[in-house]
């Protein structure tokens, strides 16, 4: 199964029979280029945002109708069990930006967890969730959770500071790098995709830069 980076928090996870896109993002709004004549037999929304709902940019698969899956709740379409938990987008429960849905996607042995924009700490409930997670997609331009990102073989950074973006609207996010410091693995080396397999998961946790 490939990990494609297609921009923001949105990823083309691709798998032997089933491709899932999550979080496309409106271009027009973000800035960056998002890429034409993407497909997808599932995509997944995390919450309403334009930068994170942009269904329309995204294709049917040959012979296959898209499915949408939005909000909490569980569900399965070609072979690709997903699981969606309800959080929010600030630490005000809400208040501020609204709700966010984090996903868990299991496919092709794989279980990643992609957590939206995702604004508070975990509760316990939560972290016992992403417990069993063998990659974890997480935001890091304005907020990271590194005791929930210990519980996974792999974490993605994603929703961070970089060129092309709309400084109007994402001025304020900090780079990868700030969060790479945190986690004191500073000389990480950006990939253009990531495969992976259950066998070829690392024993412990490694930080990889899809750009």
């Amino acid at each position: 199964m490939d990990i494609l980076p297609l921009g923001l928090s949105s990823f083309k996870l691709k798998g032997k029979t089933t491709t899932v896109v999550c979080d496309p993002f409106n271009p027009e709004m973000v800035g960056l280029k998002f890429p034409k004549h993407t497909t997808a037999n599932i995509v997944t929304v995390s919450h309403s945002h334009e930068d994170h709902n942009f269904i329309e940019g995204i294709e049917d698969e040959p012979n296959s109708q898209k499915v949408i899956f939005m909000g909490s709740g569980e569900y399965e379409a070609d072979g690709v069990d997903v699981t969606g938990v309800a959080t929010f987008h600030d630490n005000k429960e809400g208040a501020e930006r609204g709700k966010n849905t984090m996903y868990k996607i299991d496919i092709d042995g794989v279980t990643i967890l992609h957590c939206g924009d995702l604004g508070h700490k975990l509760t316990e409930e939560q972290v016992e969730f992403i417990d069993n997670v063998d990659v974890l997609l997480v935001p890091t331009g304005g907020f990271y959770t590194i005791d929930a990102s210990q519980a996974a073989e792999v974490v993605i950074p994603m929703h961070y500071q970089r060129e092309g973006l709309n400084q109007k609207i994402f001025g304020n996010l900090a780079p990868v790098s700030a969060f790479l410091k945190a986690v004191g693995q500073e000389n990480v080396v950006s990939s253009p995709k990531l495969k992976v397999t259950k066998d070829s998961l690392p024993q412990e946790t490694q930080v990889v830069i899809l750009e």
